[in-house]
């Protein structure tokens, strides 16, 4: 203690360019004693505590180098050493050793919730811990402190372990108001309600959470594919494009979006190859199943999801659009092809009918 002391005041007197002399002079003490404080020899009393705060322009906490808060770094120097501990001692002797570190921090609501998630999972390892459950309240107790007094990391990643926490004790209240805490963008949320669901006996409400999360999950990495598909081709490397364009066909067909999901994404890199057979084989394709847009609502994989009906001019607006995309310049090195006009001249007339 003598030495942090010690060495903030003499810091923040050389930052203010002023001798011990001066120091000494305005706090009414000696020069020897400015001295000793600095070189750790002693301790100022405790009723110059302030009076030298004041001087330096520091709080009284800063001058007895009182941490709110400790670093990262440190953090995560505490938590390897306690992780080495378990090797070498009893988890009780561990547990008093961290406890002891936390009253060091007692605002640290970082360092609660990584040394909660290391106990707890120690306890949960193969070797037997006496009285295992006996740590459940104060781990809760860590994770709740850091729950309700972390910052927006802290609080999140505490949800995360009292859920987990709360689901080992088959408590699926608590854990369920955990997930109050998760974003309704993060998928998370969607797959741990499903979870609860499953335990609570609730089987339909969790098959259709999962399958609306696997639906959305495919939206996102059909529309990833397709960028990455675009950027190759504006890469001017049409062999990338077609791979991914592949990929993503795949994907739809993995998920049953359906014939038209499966197409629709292959003709942009055959387009930019003007790769005269394989544009005309996906335009038909997409004709073809432009009138069964949403074939994917009767898929087996989606079959506990309410999805809405597709009214049949969504449809014939749809395959409008491809035909008149069809007649533009974007497709004029077709023009020519007997297949090209035989497709447009069969699909007018199917529209006409």
């Amino acid at each position: 203690m003598e030495m942090e002391i010690g060495s903030v005041i003499r810091r923040r007197r050389a930052e203010m360019g002023i001798t011990q002399e001066e120091m000494a002079d305005r706090l009414g003490v000696t020069a020897s004693a400015v001295n000793k404080w600095e070189n750790g020899k002693c301790l100022p009393d405790i009723a110059l505590l302030k009076p030298i705060a004041r001087l330096l322009g520091v709080t009284t906490d800063a001058l007895l180098s009182f941490r709110a808060e400790p670093s990262p770094e440190e953090i995560a120097a505490i938590v390897r050493e306690m992780d080495a501990m378990f090797g070498e001692k009893p988890y009780a002797e561990v547990f008093a050793w961290a406890k002891s570190k936390l009253e060091n921090y007692p605002n640290s609501a970082e360092l609660a919730w990584q040394l909660a998630v290391v106990l707890d999972a120690r306890r949960l390892a193969p070797q037997e811990i006496p009285d295992a459950d006996a740590y459940d309240e104060p781990i809760r107790a860590l994770y709740t402190r850091a729950l309700e007094e972390g910052g927006e990391r802290a609080r999140r990643a505490a949800a995360d372990s009292l859920y987990s926490f709360y689901m080992r004790k088959r408590n699926y209240g608590e854990a369920e108001a955990m997930l109050d805490y998760f974003s309704d963008e993060n998928p998370e949320k969607k797959r741990r309600r499903a979870q609860i669901f499953a335990e609570t006996g609730r089987a339909q409400e969790a098959y259709r959470a999962l399958e609306e999360l696997l639906f959305a999950e495919y939206q996102v990495a059909a529309a990833t594919l397709s960028n990455l598909s675009m950027l190759a081709m504006k890469q001017g490397d049409p062999v990338r494009a077609r791979m991914f364009a592949q990929k993503q066909s795949e994907l739809a067909r993995c998920f049953e979006m359906g014939r038209y999901y499966e197409a629709c994404c292959l003709l942009e890199p055959a387009l930019a190859e003007k790769d005269a057979g394989a544009v005309i084989e996906i335009a038909r394709e997409l004709l073809e199943s432009a009138s069964d847009l949403h074939s994917f609502a009767r898929a087996p994989l989606y079959a506990d999801v309410p999805f809405k009906e597709v009214r049949e001019e969504v449809a014939r607006s749809v395959r409008e659009g491809l035909l008149a995309a069809f007649r533009s310049d974007d497709f004029a090195f077709l023009r020519d092809d007997p297949r090209w006009r035989a497709l447009l001249d069969e699909s007018n007339a199917n529209g006409s009918a």
